[in-house]
């Protein structure tokens, strides 16, 4: 089986590492100083309580890994549609593309079987390049608990005291490139679901992407500091609350997990800075339309009032424009 990461940061190079360590066929596409890191010196992993060092295939130039089984898309969303000529050469046949970021899919509508089927969302596909050049047909969901970073060029951290995989079909069903990618990833020590009603899953990981996101953008504060505020806790809430009354409007109704999502965050990362907030520090662009702006589209498109993310997004806008991190897909908006 062949497996080609693309976009090796915290959340790609974490799981290059483990899937290399168990001798997995695996390349990681990545750049810049990130990339002559690893070609030099490999791939440090450092968890909790071991570090090891890999030496995977690396490269920025996708051609010469070939056709693959799997390509697992890790990028940052917004950075997802530049490379969709690039990743060409990924595709054979059957290749199955693995959506492993932030927001909203870009697939999210295909074989939704609903009213708003085969609808494709302008804020994570501006101009539709994923849904026409990869293929609706290719895609499968993948979330990811798993809170990493980027320590240094070449060295990847990471703070969770274990690692939580869900994926799934559009169409539900359980299919057999699923259950082969669930064996892979659990021999890397990587605990993984099928799940059965990904779209659910995709709105429970959204509440906290939303919530926590921007907010620590805006705050310059870590998960955990603002579930612990009693006025920012008001804050989170009802954000997740307008996330889960999109959810319920599209027919994918995540329940009432706020505290228990609330919690899990504080027991899996509480001191752990968001992606959001390592971009700011960093200096990079940041995720907003995919992880926000996405649900602000579909709220608007369901005849849903989302006052606090319709804040939050105008204000984290603002805050990225005012130190130059804004997308360039956001500069005309």
């Amino acid at each position: 089986m062949k497996i080609a990461i693309y976009g090796a940061g915290a959340i790609g190079g974490h799981l290059g590492a483990m899937l290399s360590r168990t001798g997995a066929n695996v390349g990681l596409i990545a750049r810049g100083e990130h990339l002559e890191a690893m070609r030099k010196n490999g791939l440090r992993q450092i968890l909790r309580d071991e570090e090891f060092t890999v030496y995977p295939t690396i490269t920025d130039k996708p051609e010469e890994l070939g056709p693959q089984d799997y390509v697992i898309l890790t990028l940052k969303s917004y950075q997802a549609p530049d490379i969709v000529n690039d990743m060409q050469p990924l595709l054979g046949a059957d290749t199955t593309v693995a959506t492993a970021m932030n927001g909203i899919p870009w697939w999210y509508f295909y074989k939704h079987s609903g009213k708003l089927e085969n609808y494709q969302i302008t804020t994570v596909d501006p101009q539709n390049k994923q849904w026409d050049q990869i293929g609706a047909e290719r895609a499968i969901g993948c979330i990811t608990y798993v809170a990493s970073e980027v320590a240094e060029p070449g060295v990847i951290k990471t703070s969770s005291s274990s690692f939580h995989y869900q994926i799934g079909e559009p169409d539900g069903s359980v299919s057999e490139r699923c259950t082969k990618l669930k064996e892979v990833l659990e021999r890397a020590g990587i605990q993984c679901q099928i799940r059965s009603e990904i779209r659910k899953d995709i709105w429970t990981k959204v509440m906290g992407n939303v919530a926590y996101n921007p907010t620590s953008a805006l705050t310059l504060a870590h998960t955990g500091a603002m579930i612990e505020d009693p006025d920012m806790r008001i804050v989170l809430r009802q954000l997740m609350l307008e996330v889960i009354s999109v959810g319920k409007a599209l027919d994918a109704d995540p329940g009432d997990q706020i505290d228990k999502r609330m919690t899990a965050s504080l027991e899996r990362a509480a001191f752990h800075k968001t992606s959001m907030l390592q971009d700011l520090e960093r200096g990079r662009y940041m995720e907003i339309l995919p992880i926000v702006g996405a649900v602000a589209e579909l709220a608007k498109l369901c005849n849903i009032q989302t006052p606090t993310i319709d804040t939050i997004l105008a204000l984290v806008k603002l805050r990225a424009q005012m130190t130059g991190q804004l997308p360039n897909s956001l500069k005309t908006k």
